[in-house]
């Protein structure tokens, strides 16, 4: 039994490290570090089209993996950062941008959040006014607050005399 599990302990720890034998170390992106160091400033101002709430720099989605080797591309055949965000825009949108440019087509973009929450404030104060006029305001008779008096300083004294106890 013994001699058993010895094997099986052994013929496991032998297939453990056939495999970390046979794994690849990590290709480098890029020959040059520079190039590696330009690719994720422009890739960190633009948006995984697939994640949509992910940079394209940490995407791991196979179109961010594409986009990233097409800028790496672009960056190798000497385009500036500029021409690469306009090749980038045009092919796929501004919103491949996390900050779009101002301009009419993306006023909604930047307008849109105060707009709503403008709309939020006022339906919640037309509310508010709404349900204090529906409540009847009530005033008290002279003998009702002679009463409330009363037991507000009943209730005084009795508070006096637990704290003496």
């Amino acid at each position: 039994m013994l001699r058993k599990t010895l094997q099986s302990l052994l013929l496991t720890f032998t297939v453990l490290c056939s495999i970390g034998a046979t794994a690849k170390d990590a290709v480098p992106l890029a020959d040059d570090p520079v190039t590696e160091q330009r690719l994720i400033v422009i890739s960190e101002e633009m948006r995984c089209l697939v994640c949509q709430n992910e940079s394209l720099a940490g995407s791991r989605s196979d179109l961010a993996n594409d986009l990233r080797r097409e800028i790496r591309i672009l960056i190798n055949e000497g385009k500036t950062d500029e021409q690469i965000r306009n090749f980038m825009v045009e092919r796929y949108g501004d919103f491949v941008l996390y900050r779009p440019p101002v301009k009419p087509i993306t006023w909604l973009l930047w307008i849109g959040p105060f707009v709503i929450l403008l709309a939020g404030i006022i339906g919640l104060m037309v509310y508010l006014r709404r349900r204090n006029q529906a409540v009847p305001s009530a005033t008290l008779s002279d003998a009702d607050n002679r009463r409330i008096d009363a037991l507000l300083q009943d209730a005084k004294s009795r508070s006096i005399e637990n704290t003496h106890d």
